[in-house]
């Protein structure tokens, strides 16, 4: 640590892309790559089960509630068990519960499976971010989660739209024991990485057991706000898109992923050289149209024009809220600040699609929209008041 910060006072612009890294990217891209195959077919498959949209809000969000739970715990145990074990228990559980959806006929087992499998999800995204952060050099960290943050939008790109086809020409069987293969590959690459040992683990083990980092908060509720809106996109967008007689979701899911990519490329920088007033707002601002235009959807040129602006502005404000969230923590507290992060990103994901189900039930599928774009305001406005309140404690 001493070496990156004299390297960083000298101009030395430190390396990002070691072996190391090279490999947690490869793992992430693995594993997102399995669980974005699921995102958009789920709900398919729990219509093909026989539920309806209520059904398909809390099969979605009962995950990301099970995930959520987790990262406390994983958290912890980053910091007490090590990264290796947490990463290697959340993949293998991952890929067994995937693996078990081959051979689920009933809702209720599916509901149950999804929890087992928010439990390896919670562990192992937790641990990905953190191990990302510890290899990556402090003074590049906004540029490198950006890099790193690539590998889950790759995933992305081809994950939804590779689902989709396959759910068209494969049965549900055959397409989760493809989504568990590819976390196996994930498996197999994590265990190849040189990973960072645990500092004094029984003196961790001894601190006061608690389930999020202080520092972490602020950016978390944030990321919260925006990440309902994901909520109304992955679990109702197909249907909606059905409903209205309106093709090319597989292009939506596609162009979202690029625009990510491309801001992935420069955001990460922005945010390292002028901080997160440089990114937020404009990144907000984007979002908040792209939820306005979802709501309105004409036709599918709009549709793929609010992927494209979606994707800019989450691409923009992500890593730059995960790289605030550590960078103001203790560095024996890193793991329990990638664990707040992650946990308000999955409980953003879980309240929306359980809340948009009930709203699409009432209201209809527009109605989800325009919910998520007053969500994005709320983020926005507290964003602002933490601004405030800053300048007040700085003046003071």
């Amino acid at each position: 640590m001493n070496v990156q910060r004299s390297n960083a006072m000298i101009g030395v612009k430190e390396k990002i892309w070691t072996k190391d890294f090279v490999l947690i990217c490869l793992a992430n891209f693995f594993v997102f790559l399995g669980f974005q195959m699921t995102l958009p077919t789920i709900p398919l498959f729990v219509e093909h089960l026989g539920g309806n949209d209520q059904l398909i809000g809390l099969v979605v969000g009962i995950f990301t509630f099970s995930a959520l739970i987790m990262r406390p715990f994983a958290g912890h145990a980053l910091e007490t068990k090590g990264r290796r074990f947490v990463f290697l228990l959340g993949l293998a559980i991952f890929v067994i519960s995937v693996g078990s959806y081959s051979f689920i006929t009933s809702i209720l087992l599916l509901f149950m499976m999804r929890v087992i499998q928010g439990v390896g999800w919670g562990f192992s995204t937790t641990a990905a971010g953190t191990i990302a952060t510890d290899i990556i050099p402090a003074s590049r960290r906004g540029e490198g989660m950006g890099y790193y943050g690539l590998s889950g939008n790759l995933a992305l790109a081809f994950g939804p739209s590779a689902g989709l086809l396959l759910a068209g020409i494969l049965s549900f069987h055959y397409l989760f024991f493809i989504c568990a293969a590819l976390g196996l590959a994930s498996l197999l690459f994590a265990a190849n990485i040189t990973y960072k040992k645990v500092e004094n683990p029984q003196m961790q083990a001894h601190h006061k057991w608690d389930i999020y980092e202080k520092s972490a908060l602020e950016p978390s509720i944030l990321l919260f706000f925006l990440t309902v809106t994901f909520g109304g996109i992955a679990s109702f967008l197909p249907l909606y898109t059905a409903e209205k007689g309106i093709s090319g979701i597989q292009w939506y899911f596609l162009l979202y992923a690029l625009a990510l990519m491309v801001t992935r490329t420069f955001a990460g920088q922005l945010y390292d050289r002028k901080g997160h007033r440089a990114v937020f707002i404009p990144g907000a601002a984007l979002i908040l149209i792209a939820m306005l235009l979802l709501a309105w959807l004409p036709s599918n040129v709009i549709l793929f024009t609010a992927a494209i602006l979606y994707g800019l502005g989450f691409g923009t404000v992500q890593p730059a809220l995960q790289a605030w969230s550590v960078e103001r923590a203790a560095k024996n507290r890193k793991g329990m600040a990638n664990a707040t992060f992650f946990a308000f990103f999955d409980l953003g994901v879980g309240v929306g699609a359980m809340v948009f189900g009930q709203i699409s039930h009432w209201f209809g599928y527009s109605s989800i929209y325009m919910t998520a774009a007053l969500s994005v305001l709320i983020s926005i406005s507290f964003y602002l008041y933490i601004l405030h309140k800053n300048k007040k404690m700085l003046n003071a």
